[in-house]
């Protein structure tokens, strides 16, 4: 610091040379710092002004709106100038450097200005300063301009410039600077100068999916327009030097609105729309109307065992239908109106249910099945009116004509169980059926031990009985559905039940039986062993006649495995008269041997009846679906190491040792190891893959239904199924993850089409052979099992007639999955392969 009282030595002129440019630069930074700070408003006021001008919203409102806004925003102008003015202050050279001298340590631009104070006689003091001088003036050579503070938060804490930039990014994207020029044609001068002038556009509604026309372009003299088209009209001018005539919108015009320079109006029938005046355009409209939706149903409407009806339909629409329902009422008039249902029921709101909606493609025209399970309505099992309608996004709506059908319901073949669903619909019907309904409960559960195999069923039914008398008519509505849940669940056991407990009482008189004769019991208790045993017996065969008769539907083939059971019944009778026999004559280790045996027959009973013995189709079949599992494995594992390719860090190790589980071989765990296991375990797939392809050539030399057309079908998509895996090893083995995965999907497609034409040519043979051969292989088809272990159809054809989604609704779970493939195809950061993969899924799917 200078001396008290002294003045400072004069300053050399090189101490500031080295800190010229960057002082220079701190100086222009503090203007650009607080032009921006002082200004900010002025120039959010004009990008937000050229950004609506751009977009041409003064095209879009009357012309007061614009001058308006134009008196808005030159005053919001005014007044940013003001204050920029106000607020501004130019920055000093002495405020430059002291910025740039904070910036540097020990401040060394000061400490290089100051004169010694103190000591400047003393040699050793003056050394000392002189010292710490030059080492400040080293410092300077370090110095760097300082980067301004360009932020303006404090001031505009709401972020009104970044909505103004905003608007004009806007603007840039769907604007135009040429649509500024048409404000011009706004003001008093330009207009009288150029004279009048107009703008058209014709506007489809959105759901046409049609493009807009801009009636400048259009010089025809005729122009078809969609039912519902905005048509959008600007004047420009001398207010009444253009006016318009139109008869398409019905809509009654005075002679001042004819001459408004703004006319916006929607297109109702065909006519003429002509703009007179200078410049003028006229044009015929053809309306094209838009039709409303239409839906039929087509098929036979279907129920399966557990009661699930299956109601086809097909609509249309000229630009695609957006919902439907389904309505069905009673049809009082057609329903038995005996015992129990003579009475008047009380009001039950109509059954109304959505149709479902393709989830991709193209809704003009398209069919459907309707999938709801009626079971459990009061209504199941009764006519019914059906209707079905159909919405498209005009709002327009059509019908189909009512008919009368049978709503499909679940049915009961265990006459306990029907009883009480019986009773049950009796109870919705009308609380008034009450006590006619405790009586009948009571009169079935009087002798209890000859209904019902278990306490079990016999109990709920008493709790019921009680809750039903208890309740009595004047029950609530929240306590009789409470009951008839009851009741259904009460139904379900004992129809359900039914095989499980026959079984098992059939063991159990098995198992007594068997200790009885090996204690010495005597002839009395034997005798009433005997005679469980051969009621549980008959039980058991009663229940598994029912069982077949529910799965075959009591077609052909069921009438076989009927005649069938019958003979086996037979024997099982003679055998156990063959055992008694033997008892009463004291021969017990001969009737332990016949009980053995009889246990035996059963079993072997069980696999006729289950299992049966595979054809070669059926192998042929089974090996088939097994390669496509296999070939399923190993496409998942290559999409897997292509994420592990692009997103290491997210697959983690969990999935390769789920690879490991899957039976990837030998080395594969080492493919978690930063650039050494992702080769060979590429080639390990590759491999895998080859080995495949070998399997499925072998099981292609050896396919039944060869000369027939579905044979022949079956060994070409095999052909072509080779040839994809043949690809896709190759893909491997050159690091393409992406291009195997898309040949490993043909393989699998194709090895599906040769299953279908496979099933085919079995089902010919079947057909040709079912003489001989449906008795030879014995086997209800409703219980075998498909390749993949599910349960065939009904009919013995491949494939499966068993709800595969778990009670899932399929089309719910079919969109999540679609969703699912577009978010993810929408993530930007994802690699460019992975995108390229789902995007081809989207094409496809």
């Amino acid at each position: 610091m200078p001396a008290q009282g002294s003045t400072p030595p004069e300053t050399p002129p090189d101490i500031l040379g080295p800190i010229r440019w960057p002082l220079r630069l701190t100086l222009w930074g503090m203007s650009a710092e607080r032009v921006t700070r002082a200004f900010w408003p002025l120039w959010s006021v004009l990008i937000s002004a050229l950004a609506l001008l751009m977009l041409g919203v003064q095209d879009l409102v009357a012309v007061e709106w614009v001058w308006a806004g134009a008196a808005v925003f030159l005053a919001g102008f005014g007044w940013a100038i003001w204050r920029g003015f106000r607020t501004w202050r130019r920055p000093t050279r002495a405020e430059a450097l002291a910025r740039l001298d904070g910036s540097l340590k020990g401040n060394p631009i000061q400490a290089a200005l100051d004169a010694q104070a103190i000591g400047a006689a003393d040699p050793g003091s003056q050394a000392v300063w002189q010292a710490h001088q030059a080492r400040m003036r080293a410092r300077l050579a370090e110095a760097k301009p300082v980067e301004p503070d360009l932020r303006v938060s404090r001031a505009d804490p709401f972020a009104l410039r970044y909505v103004a930039l905003l608007a004009f990014a806007a603007a840039l994207v769907f604007g135009s600077f040429l649509r500024v020029s048409s404000v011009t044609a706004m003001g008093p001068s330009g207009d009288l100068a150029a004279g009048p002038a107009w703008e058209g556009w014709m506007e489809p509604p959105r759901y046409t999916r049609l493009p807009s026309v801009y009636l400048n372009d259009i010089t025809a003299p005729g122009i078809d327009v969609p039912e519902g088209a905005q048509i959008t009209l600007r004047m420009y001018g001398e207010v009444g030097a253009l006016s318009v005539e139109e008869s398409v919108s019905n809509r009654p015009l005075a002679p001042q609105g004819a001459e408004a320079t703004a006319q916006d109006f929607r297109v109702a029938s065909s006519g003429r729309i002509a703009i007179d005046g200078p410049g003028g355009r006229a044009w015929e409209i053809s309306m094209k109307p838009d039709a409303a939706p239409s839906v039929r149903r087509e098929g036979e409407i279907e129920s399966s065992y557990e009661g699930d009806a299956q109601i086809p339909f097909a609509a249309m629409d000229d630009y695609g239908v957006v919902a439907g329902i389904a309505r069905m009422t009673l049809q009082l008039d057609q329903v038995d109106r005996r015992y129990l249902l003579a009475a008047e029921p009380e009001a039950v709101t109509a059954i109304e249910v959505p149709l479902p909606m393709p989830i991709a493609g193209n809704r003009a025209d398209f069919s459907e099945t309707l999938v709801e399970n009626f079971s459990q309505h009061p209504w199941a099992n009764l006519p019914v009116k059906l209707e079905m309608g159909v919405e498209d996004e005009a709002g327009q709506k059509g019908w189909t004509e009512s008919e009368v059908i049978t709503l499909p319901g679940r049915r009961f073949f265990d006459p306990i169980a029907a009883s009480v669903i019986e009773l049950r619909r009796a109870l919705l019907w009308t609380r008034g059926n009450v006590p006619e309904i405790t009586r009948m409960m009571r009169a079935i559960s009087n002798l209890p031990d000859d209904l019902f195999r278990s306490a079990v069923p016999y109990l709920r039914m008493k709790a019921i009985l009680g809750d039903l008398e208890v309740a009595g008519p004047d029950m609530s509505m929240d306590r009789r559905e409470e009951i008839a849940t009851a009741m259904w669940d009460l139904a379900m056991l004992l129809e359900e039940g039914d095989l499980a407990s026959a079984l098992e009482r059939l063991q159990r008189a098995q198992e007594r039986l068997s200790e009885a004769m090996k204690n010495g019991a005597s002839d009395q208790e034997i005798a009433e062993l005997m005679q469980e045993l051969r009621e549980a017996t008959d039980d058991y065969l009663r229940q598994l006649s029912r069982q077949a008769e529910r799965n075959a539907d009591q077609d052909q083939q069921s009438a076989q495995n009927q005649n069938s059971m019958e003979m086996s019944q037979n024997d099982l009778q003679r055998m156990m008269d063959r055992i008694q026999e033997l008892m009463e004559q004291g021969r017990m280790a001969e009737a332990q041997e016949a009980l053995r045996q009889l246990q035996e027959m059963m079993e072997n009973m069980q696999v006729t009846e289950g299992q049966g013995g595979q054809s070669p189709g059926e192998q042929a079949m089974e090996g088939l679906g097994e390669t496509l599992r296999e070939q399923q494995g190993l496409s998942d594992e290559a999409f897997r190491q292509l994420q592990d390719q692009f997103n290491p860090g997210q697959q983690g190790q969990g999935q390769q040792g789920e690879g490991q589980q899957q039976g990837q071989g030998q080395g594969q765990g080492q493919g978690d190891q930063p650039g050494q296991g992702q080769g060979s375990l590429r080639d390990q797939l590759a491999d895998r893959q080859r080995e495949l392809r070998g399997e499925l050539n072998r099981q292609s030399q050896n396919l039944p239904g060869a000369g027939t057309e579905p044979g022949d079908n079956a060994r070409e998509a095999l052909r072509r199924a080779e040839d994809a895996m043949d690809d896709a090893e190759d893909a491997l083995r050159q690091d393409d993850l992406a291009g195997a995965i898309d040949d490993q999907s043909r393989a699998m497609e194709a090895l599906r089409e040769g299953m279908r034409e496979l099933g085919e040519a079995m089902a010919q043979q079947q057909q040709q052979n079912q003489g001989q051969q449906g008795q030879m292989q014995g086997g209800n088809p409703g219980q075998q099992r498909d390749p993949l272990g599910r349960n065939a159809g009904a009919n013995g054809n491949i494939g499966s007639d068993e709800n595969m989604v778990q009670d899932e609704d399929v089309y719910r779970r079919a969109r999540e999955l679609l969703d699912e493939i577009r978010r993810r195809s929408g993530d930007g950061e994802r690699p460019e392969a992975e995108l390229d993969y789902l995007g081809r899924l989207l094409e496809r799917f």
